[in-house]
């Protein structure tokens, strides 16, 4: 006991200097404008005055349900029953634990958490002169209270937690405290959960280690050659444009589901991009940048190191809707260096901002635009939280109860280390992005300007194959599919893979969990598309493989990195990837 005493006594003094360091809080990025409540208020006042009888049968539904379900547990506990009323409700994984079900007093914070949340969900559905984005706005943050505020997230009302520190005699609360200390420390001041074991990985050595080499570098990206598996390989050079929102290796995280060594065991010659993480120094690099200095720049060594005049190109996420700017580019230059383009989970249409619409109106973004004309970034912290509340259950409230409360060392899982090895983005970059593609909508609309150039959806002329993914929280399928549908190519094919956004796309054939959908139906109406859809039950990667392959001409020689004089400048995965983030 008195060792656990002076633990905490140790760690309080550790929190209280960690806490100094805490960045000096921006108010516009810790929550929606107070117009947003004023609205949702106003909107409650009107349904009132409009419809007393609809917000009083609201309000008694709730309390009936309260009440009956108090009254239950009540009697049953006045008749000597150790045990709460019949438990009918939905399944929730958040209650998993038998005392939520057997157990009087637990069973009763649960029902009634449950009972208020569904009348909560309930009267906010129902508010009335609200426009969509700001229904959905009020919705998204009414849903985040509620979830912050389950029992589950409460030292003394979540079992689980509970029961592990009267076996541990409080040893767990006093690792939870440790684990809570660590986490505020690696963060100056800023509390986020650490999803994985930061120890168990070493980027090189044990994720990120198909061979290869970095044959170029500038201040925006190494280019990585990856070694031939085979003594053949196809004409055409194939080169990946990874985000660079998170660091490549996801497409390489294992040699069991890595796409990157796949890709090579298939015959073709890669080339992957791996971009610098950018410091204060970067503040003015803009779109025009990352497509002429990034871009068109590895297109054209890739070309060089090859000998060939056209390569395939490849773009992940925001990588896609910047090869999409690129391609329309060179369609306006007349050049045609780009033999086909592949898209995976890429948003060029943002007429649907989906799950983002409540941080993409102008509250948040003239938030994120002080905020970068502040730091000459836009820091991984904040990106890493937006994404991170997407899917709060998952990514913050269950992570912190296993380590702040249960006092759980976090796993060694290479996804989620992966996750938490954040990157910057430039100042000028990432507010250019956010208002001219995700809140004008510009590609998709009047056009975008880039390098000199407006350039619109329909500029994009060349072969195309489009993978989404079917439970996509950041780039939605159907809004995917809306942008393939305005592209101008002749030659398009649109793939919709089970799962989400990393899942769908890093889906092996030796593991094959997740099939895919391929349709014939003419490109407009999703759901029409949908229908026509046939179901393949394998990973969409051979149906690729087998489309690239037609499109890459016939076999050559395999090619060496550093083969023609060209240098190698480090090995595989390079030296930019392993650059800790900074700001």
């Amino acid at each position: 006991m008195q060792e656990n005493i002076e633990k905490i006594e140790e760690l309080s003094r550790r929190l209280a200097a960690a806490l100094t360091h805490k960045r000096p809080i921006n108010p516009a990025l810790e929550g929606p404008g107070a117009d947003l409540w004023m609205k949702a208020g106003l909107g409650f006042m009107q349904e009132w005055m409009k419809n007393p009888a609809h917000v009083f049968e609201t309000q008694v539904g709730y309390w009936t349900r309260a009440m009956t379900h108090y009254l239950e547990a009540t009697q049953a506990l006045a008749q000597g029953k150790l045990a709460p009323p019949e438990d009918p409700g939905p399944h929730d994984r958040r209650f998993s634990n038998p005392l939520w079900d057997n157990h009087p007093w637990f069973n009763f914070v649960k029902q009634q958490y449950l009972i208020a949340a569904r009348s909560i969900d309930e009267a906010v559905a129902g508010l009335e002169g609200l426009d969509e984005i700001d229904r959905r706005r009020v919705t998204y943050f009414t849903r985040q209270i509620v979830e912050m505020l389950a029992p589950t997230n409460f030292l003394l009302t979540n079992p689980d937690a509970l029961q592990r520190a009267v076996e541990t005699e409080g040893e767990s609360l006093v690792k939870g405290l440790e684990n809570l200390v660590r986490d505020i420390e690696a963060n100056a001041g800023d509390l986020i959960v650490s999803l994985a074991d930061r120890s168990a990985f070493r980027v090189g050595e044990n994720i990120a280690t198909t061979e290869g080499a970095v044959v170029f570098r500038n201040e925006l990206f190494e280019l990585i050659q990856y070694a031939p598996r085979s003594e053949t390989v196809h004409r055409t050079p194939l080169l990946i444009f990874p985000p660079w929102i998170n660091k490549f290796y996801i497409l390489d995280l294992r040699a069991n589901n890595s796409l990157i060594r796949w890709i090579v065991e298939q015959g073709f010659t890669l080339f992957v991009v791996s971009w610098k993480n950018p410091d204060p120094s970067y503040a003015e690099m803009g779109m025009d940048d990352y497509v002429a200095r990034g871009y068109l720049t590895a297109i054209d060594e890739v070309r060089a190191i090859t000998g060939e005049d056209q390569i395939n190109a490849v773009g992940y996420c925001i990588a896609g809707t910047t090869l999409s700017l690129t391609l329309s580019l060179l369609a306006k230059r007349g050049q045609s260096p780009v033999k086909t383009a592949t898209f995976f989970t890429t948003l060029t249409d943002f007429s649907d901002q989906g799950e983002f619409t409540a941080f993409l109106q102008n509250d948040f973004v003239d938030g994120i635009e002080a905020q970068c004309q502040r730091d000459g970034v836009l820091s991984h912290y904040y990106m890493a939280r937006t994404f991170s509340f997407l899917r709060s259950a998952d990514l913050i409230y269950q992570p912190a109860v296993r380590a702040y409360m249960m006092g759980e060392a976090p796993p060694a899982f290479d996804l989620l280390y992966w996750n938490g090895d954040g990157t910057n983005l430039p100042a000028r970059m990432a507010v250019e992005y956010l208002r001219g593609l995700c809140q004008e909508d510009r590609f998709a609309g009047k056009g975008f300007t880039i390098c000199g150039e407006t350039v619109r959806i329909s500029d994009v002329k060349v072969p195309l194959f489009a993978v989404a993914c079917e439970a996509d929280h950041i780039a939605p399928w159907k809004a995917s599919f809306a942008g393939v549908s305005q592209m101008g190519s002749d030659d398009r094919t649109f793939v919709l893979a089970q799962s989400g956004h990393i899942a769908g796309i890093i889906n092996p054939p030796s593991k094959d969990k997740y099939g895919h959908y391929t349709s014939e139906a003419a490109f407009g109406d999703p759901d029409a598309w949908r229908e026509k859809a046939s179901f393949h039950r394998h990973t969409w990667w051979p149906t690729w493989s087998h489309w690239l392959a037609r499109h890459s001409g016939g076999r050559v020689p395999a090619r060496v990195p550093g083969a023609g004089g060209r240098a190698v400048l480090a090995p595989a995965p390079g030296t930019y990837v392993r650059e800790p983030v900074t700001v």
